[in-house]
This record gives structure tokens, sequence and C-alpha cells, in this order.
């Protein structure tokens, strides 16, 4: 991808997601890799989707930012419309790298820490702030990777959000602490050698590989004939160019920069607004297809993350949901409802005025 078709810089644009969503790309200083790293705004705009919820209300009660996970970006119009219905004034983030914010020839998600994320975190608040007020309440949002940074970001500043929402946030290693205590010496050294190098992964045949977003097939058995409009049997819509297929390289230098992240919140992270951290019941770690697949996590450790959670701040509540796959709101639709009716139920207490 290119920068040809990109968001307009300082001014909001059509998106690809059609009509009722906006984008906007924001201006980053020079890192270190200096190749005109950009991040990207999206905003909901109910007036003009006509796929808003009914009963959306005109004027919102607070805002949401939501950050995306590793090899991801923002696509859950659905969750956008529910969070518009709830009152919130809806935004998402496409950090550095990835997503719309991609350009030729960089890195896939190149970040050798994650505190470089504080610049465009900083400016999406700016503007969310411009065009709703210094003292509307912001509900920060991180899924997977997203959920570590959003947590670290919110440690380092407290009194900026009103309340964080982490759907599975990848607070911990898979194997947890003895793994990331391990591994640590044996990727600096790798990372000294060369940051850049893809680490060797696995590969498995097309036809074994598992993807939640493709949808239903064969191998899944016969679908609930009432989900067959549904995402969850028709695939979502998830653009090809931005989520790099069976995986995206890992590189020692950017997992260096995660296990650091992970080793703070291990020794406990000092939260300051409430925290919802939310994950699935069970995992089974893997890119192959099985017959629990579609019902458990497979990209991180769920119950290491719960144990992480409570590290986070004084006020954390966790829930769990049987069923759910690693993107919590891309479950089967019984799962999913199950997770939003769960978040706006602690909305009401936290969120909703």
């Amino acid at each position: 991808m290119t920068g040809e078709g990109a968001a307009p810089v300082g001014a909001w644009g059509p998106d690809h997601l059609g009509p009722g969503f906006q984008a906007r790309t924001l201006e980053l200083l020079p890192d270190e890799e200096a190749d005109g790293a950009v991040a990207t705004l999206v905003r909901h705009v109910p007036a003009e989707d006509p796929g808003a919820l009914p009963g959306t209300p005109s004027a919102p009660t607070f805002a949401w930012l939501y950050l995306h996970g590793w090899n991801d970006y923002f696509f859950h119009t659905h969750l956008a419309r529910e969070v518009s219905r709830l009152g919130g004034a809806f935004y998402a983030l496409d950090l550095r790298r990835y997503g719309r914010s991609l350009r030729e020839g960089q890195m896939l998600g190149w970040v050798t820490s994650l505190d470089d994320y504080d610049e465009e975190i900083g400016q999406a608040l700016g503007v969310i702030h411009a065009e709703h007020g210094e003292g509307i309440d912001v509900v920060g949002y991180g899924h997977s990777t997203g959920g570590l940074v959003a947590s670290l970001w919110a440690d380092r500043h407290p009194g900026a959000l009103g309340s964080l929402i982490l759907a599975s946030p990848w607070l911990e290693i898979q194997g947890a602490s003895p793994v990331r205590l391990l591994g640590q010496p044996v990727l600096r050294a790798l990372a000294r050698r060369d940051p850049r190098r893809p680490l060797p992964t696995p590969s498995f045949p097309p036809e074994k590989r598992f993807r939640v977003t493709d949808g239903w097939d064969e191998r899944d058995g016969e679908p609930n004939p009432a989900w067959a409009d549904d995402p969850w049997v028709r695939g979502w819509d998830v653009n090809d160019e931005w989520v790099h297929w069976p995986g995206a390289p890992i590189w020692p230098g950017w997992l260096q920069a995660i296990l650091a992240g992970q080793t703070r919140v291990a020794a406990g992270l000092d939260i300051r607004c409430p925290v919802l951290s939310m994950g699935s019941a069970r995992s089974r770690l893997g890119v192959t297809w099985t017959p629990d697949s579609r019902s458990t996590d497979t990209v991180i450790d769920a119950d290491a993350t719960a144990q992480r959670a409570v590290c986070l701040g004084s006020l954390v509540t966790v829930a769990r949901f049987d069923g759910a796959v690693h993107d919590l709101v891309l479950s089967a639709p019984p799962v999913r409802e199950q997770v939003l009716g769960a978040m706006r139920r602690w909305m009401t207490a936290y969120v909703l005025r």
C-alpha cells in the first residue's frame, strides 16, 4: 500500500468502510525508521450511516477510542454502532505501520518501544477534545496488543481516561512468566545481532489453517440457520492488504518491546480509572483448525491474561465468556451479545450518565 488514496491530513475524508465512517491522517514526527510513518484516526458519524442502530442519540455523552491488535486494524462497524447507540462518540486509531497507516516499504507493526504510540494516542485525544470539549469522558478500548498498549499508556497518563475496557489484552506471553523471563536473554542476543530478521515460525498447508474472519466452511459442519446472514457465517469484511495471512513476520526488536511491556504489567501498574478486562473462558493456541477453534482463544493464554489483569489497578473487573474467540466481538452471535451485554452493564456503573 502507498499513500495514494490515504485519508487527508488535518481534515476528515471518506473511509473505505462507507457512509457513516470518516478518516483523517495524523502526521507523526520521524522515529528511528524515518520511513514516513503516520497514524490514521477513524470516526463514526451516525447521522450519515444508513446502518446506524435505532435510538442512537444525536448528542454524545462520552467518547470512545479503539486500539486494535497486532496484524490488525479497525473494521468493526458493528461495535462502533453499538457504542454510538449507548451515547458514545466513536473513534478508532490505526496505529503507525498498521492498516490504513501502512505505507509501501514499511515493516508491518514495527516499533522498538510501545511508548512510541504515545504520539498518535495523544494526537487522537487532541482531536476528540477539540470536537467534543475538554471535559468529555473518554473510554479507552484496547484489543490484544492494543490492550497492552492501552494499559501501559493509561498507567503513564493518570486522569486522561474516564475508564478502560480491554478485550483479550495481551498482558502475558504464552507460557506465562517462565517463558518471558527465560526468553528475554535469547531475544536480546537476537535483537543485537539483527533486530529486523524474522524469527522462524512453522508453516502449515493452506487447508489446515484457520481464521475466524473467513466465516464458516465445511470443516465446521452445518451452521445454525438463524445465523445465515451473520458475518460469523458469511465472513467478516477484512482487507487482506492490511492483514498478513497466515501470519505477520515476528521480528526480535518488536517482540522485545512486547516483552518489556508485559514485564511492566507483571510488576504491577497503577491505572487510576475503572478497568474492565474481558476474555475467553478457554484457550487452544494455534493457527490450524480444530473442532473448538471457533469457541476458544487461539491467539493468547486466556488464563494468564485474566491473572495478570488484576495487576492493572485497584478497580478491575474481570469477565470471561465461554465460547468466545480471541477478538471477542467477532464471536458467535449469542456469545457476541453476551460480551456486548456485559460491557453495557459495566458501563452503566462507570460510564453512562
